[in-house]
């Protein structure tokens, strides 16, 4: 006689009906780990993973592309072959074609004890030569703006990924309890637009907080909104309630915390220590006449420039880690992207060589170059071959970018293009490589500096780049 079963089906179909429930419990325990790992989001200023040789970076952005020939990259065969048809690999056309050679528009010279070339566009900076570390074997990926500025400031061409100065943020906080850890002064408002100083899915506290206005290099370098129509005491209660309903809302979510939901508690709370103390940090006006004419601020040209650098040198001072100051519009075009009028960039210089020299100098003689890394440079260079006769095209293939303090080399170069200043040819250093050496300098390791999103382990330079040991001191 059969003994009938105590539940209505086999276990064969227990497994086949409930078999999706093991894998929400996986993911469940997945998630739960990886909001465990992330932890409560964090401004608090951490060790890295090596004592650093930099305790913050300024990046001087140019958008557009300088040209390396006609700046600091010398190159005597454009001046004996110009006009001369010659066959390049063309990056834009992705394929091999006749050229006329362009010569620089500018002449060059030696300078400093190190005995470097600059042209005549930068004479300022060029008084600066022996505490500049030149790469010229710079290449990158993306041949047009949009990629190559994401490209530049995060490491990714078409993903969202989070922003060098997000990870930058993430790995080191910031010196000041009252400020943020990354700050980017009048960013590019085109070509990636937020998504340049964006934290991607980093908590949110680590985005970039914008001084001045995205795309207008004549916007005061100041916070918005800063000042509340509140009396302090009416701030106070408001600010205290809210922060106890936000803290029994995270609390709610147990053991497993929600990253995103800490990460913009936390940049509420940032917002209102910010509201209360940064008018204070930065103040381009309280600086003496003497520093002010240092930047050229009040010198036409000069000024709108002059003033983001003197901000970024004030951020610097009150312990800011990643400050960005950039030299951009918000038209279609960048600034320094000139394919048809490179006498343009004659302009261009003017506006930043005095203000640039003078945050190296102000940098230097309140003994903050030491431990400050300032980056120059651009998301590509440009052709040696002209374009609609006086103009070049974009070239990622070979171009200069320079550091200075924070670590590295002074007076040294670092890396060659061919004869043309076309492509690297010595000692190549990729962009994934330039941002493991900014992160190394800050006492990062880049391969060490990961965040677990989505089932994986993301970081600045994906699975790529090297630490360029040669040009550090």
């Amino acid at each position: 006689m059969d003994v009938p079963s105590p539940v209505p089906f086999s276990r064969r179909r227990l497994l086949q009906t409930t078999a999706c429930g093991f894998g929400h419990l996986a993911l469940a325990s997945l998630l739960g780990r990886e909001a465990a790992r992330a932890g409560t989001p964090s401004l608090a200023l951490r060790p890295g993973h090596h004592p650093p040789r930099a305790k913050r970076v300024i990046f001087l952005f140019m958008q557009g592309g300088p040209s390396q020939v006609d700046t600091f990259d010398y190159k005597p065969e454009l001046f004996a072959r110009h006009d001369e048809d010659v066959e390049f690999y063309n990056p834009r056309a992705r394929k091999r074609e006749i050229k006329k050679v362009l010569k620089p528009f500018w002449e060059f010279q030696r300078h400093g004890e190190s005995g470097h070339y600059a042209s005549s566009l930068f004479p300022e900076v060029a008084r600066h030569m022996d505490d500049l570390c030149f790469i010229h074997s710079m290449h990158t990926e993306g041949v047009a703006h949009g990629p190559a500025t994401l490209f530049l400031h995060t490491g990714a061409t078409n993903l969202i990924r989070p922003s060098m100065g997000a990870w930058v943020s993430y790995g080191l906080g910031s010196g000041n309890a009252n400020l943020p850890a990354f700050v980017t002064i009048n960013p590019p408002a085109n070509k990636g637009g937020p998504r340049n100083y964006g934290n991607a899915f980093l908590p949110a506290v680590h985005q970039g907080t914008v001084l001045g206005q995205p795309g207008n290099v004549n916007a005061k370098p100041v916070i918005r909104h800063i000042r509340s129509p509140l009396d302090p005491g009416q701030q106070r209660r408001e600010y205290d309630l809210a922060r106890r309903w936000n803290r029994a809302q995270a609390a709610a979510a147990g053991p497993c915390p929600d990253a995103k939901l800490e990460g913009a508690i936390a940049s509420m709370e940032l917002a209102w220590r910010m509201q209360n103390h940064a008018a204070g940090h930065v103040d381009v006006d309280r600086e003496s006449p003497a520093t002010r004419e240092l930047y050229g601020i009040g010198a036409g040209p000069t000024d709108g420039f002059g003033r983001q650098c003197l901000a970024a040198r004030q951020l610097a001072e009150a312990g800011v880690s990643c400050i960005q100051v950039s030299h951009c519009d918000n038209s279609n075009n960048p600034v320094w992207d000139q394919h048809s009028n490179m006498p343009k960039h004659e302009s261009l210089a003017a506006q930043v060589d005095r203000p640039i020299a003078g945050l190296l100098a102000d940098l230097k003689q309140r003994g903050l170059l030491d431990d400050t890394l300032v980056w120059w440079g651009a998301e590509f260079g440009r052709t040696p071959f002209s374009q609609s006769k006086d103009g070049r095209d974009h070239n990622p293939r070979g171009f200069t970018t320079w550091l200075a303090g924070g670590g590295v080399k002074p007076g040294h170069a670092h890396g060659a293009t061919d004869e043309f200043g076309f492509a690297a040819v010595q000692d190549k250093v990729h962009m994934h490589d330039l941002h493991a050496t900014i992160l190394h300098l800050l006492g990062l390791d880049h391969e060490r500096l990961t965040y677990s999103h989505a089932g994986r382990d993301f970081r600045l330079t994906d699975v790529h780049g090297r630490v360029v040991e040669e040009i550090l001191a």
